[in-house]
């Protein structure tokens, strides 16, 4: 005759009750491997939200404008015969996966406020959606729109006219002189008397003198231009583009590669990171499976007490498991909440600093909600599976084997 299997009586609620007792039997090696659990996670949470932040404010920076992402910038290298005319213009716009293009011309020239004048090695002539198309916008103040007048600065061109970047240092350009060049060779001086705001300013401060401004206030439209960014009509026609202005002599840039780029060093970095994290955790689930083992090891003679008033095998494994479970989620949670902890911390301090230094607020340290979920299930897991040796130890053993070892 085959045995009949036994049935449990013992409910979940109660086997999380009796599970519970743990915290008053040994609460001190309990609370300690809570803890080392709680290192182990709290080390992968901590690990991995700075590589995400690191991938967030990278990315951050590239990706300010979907357009940018599927623009291209094209021009001709500097040793070529090669120059960008309208014509060249209208043929690149005539290109079936051409969307939008916005040409930029470069000059030389001089900025006048009031009685201060600064040379300006640069003197950008743009359309208003260089801006979206390019993905750059200033540091402080906004770009110019479309039929809009004003000006866009960087640091180093407010520095040279006495003006300090600062968002009280936004003003007025009284005058600008253009050295524009003829087809001889020579240069003709163009000048532009209006009082134009200044609407933007980058503040890094390694970008050159620089003014940026609409091509709609010149009095002579360019004749030639340093480069064209060119937005293709949508993401799969940005290869075909690229190859098509390769051919005909481009030097061809995009922002999507150096994207594509740095989302594949920052998953290295966060990979990396995750691994340094998950040694750690390791460490921290041998000692608890260690824990475990020990415990069961202390507690044959109530394993035969248990069996022997009754308790089914199923209800012994699934005691020993849920105290496993217990420990181990108790542990993730602990982790997450030291691992954000920390972060939030850190990034408050660096947010500190980074405003007293002149700079803008940032977080470096970012965990997304599914790594969360994700990292809870794994120290689950983790309690799961160091607690199931000494489970099925506990529910083999028979009473009279439990009161052989005590």
């Amino acid at each position: 005759m085959h045995p009949i299997p036994q049935k449990s009586s013992l409910r979940f609620f109660d086997l999380i009750k009796l599970s519970l007792r743990i915290f008053k039997t040994k609460p001190l090696r309990t609370a300690l491997t809570i803890l080392g659990m709680s290192v182990g996670i709290s080390t992968v949470v901590f690990l991995v939200s700075l590589g995400y932040g690191l991938q967030y404010i990278l990315l951050g920076k590239l990706i300010t404008t979907e357009d940018s992402l599927i623009t291209l910038s094209a021009s001709y290298r500097a040793e070529s015969d090669l120059g960008i005319n309208q014509k060249t213009i209208n043929d690149i716009r005539a290109l079936p996966d051409v969307a939008e293009t916005s040409p930029i011309a470069e000059f030389s020239g001089e900025l006048s406020v009031g009685d201060l004048t600064g040379l300006m090695p640069i003197i950008r002539v743009v359309e208003p959606n260089m801006f979206r198309l390019s993905g750059t916008n200033p540091d402080l103040g906004v770009p110019f729109l479309q039929g809009e007048e004003g000006i866009v600065l960087s640091a180093q061109a407010l520095q040279t006219i006495g003006v300090i970047a600062e968002n009280n240092a936004l003003g007025k350009i009284s005058h600008i002189k253009i050295y524009f060049p003829k087809l001889d060779g020579t240069f003709e001086e163009l000048n532009i008397d209006k009082a134009l705001p200044i609407l933007g300013i980058n503040t890094d401060d390694q970008q050159p003198p620089m003014a940026i401004i609409p091509s709609t206030i010149m009095p002579v439209p360019p004749t030639s231009f340093k480069e064209i960014l060119v937005k293709a009509k949508n993401i799969d026609s940005v290869e075909p583009l690229r190859d098509t202005l390769e051919k005909q002599g481009f030097i061809i840039s995009a922002r999507i590669d150096l994207v594509n780029q740095a989302k594949k060093l920052t998953n290295i970095i966060t990979i990396t990171l995750a691994i340094f994290g998950i040694t750690a955790l390791i460490v921290s689930a041998i000692g608890m499976f260690n824990t475990m083992l020990i415990g069961f090891i202390e507690r044959t003679y109530e394993v035969g007490v248990l069996k022997s008033i009754g308790a089914t095998d199923t209800e012994v494994r699934n005691l020993f498991l849920m105290e496993s479970i217990v420990i181990g989620t108790l542990g993730g949670i602990g982790g997450i909440l030291i691992g954000l902890g920390l972060g939030k911390i850190l990034n408050f301090g660096l947010s500190i600093m980074a405003t007293r230094m002149g700079g803008v607020s940032f977080d470096l340290f970012i965990l997304p909600n599914w790594f969360a979920f994700a990292v809870l299930g794994l120290s689950i897991v983790i309690g799961t599976i160091s607690g199931l040796l000494p489970a099925l130890r506990a529910a083999r053993l028979s009473p009279r084997e439990a009161f052989m070892k005590k």
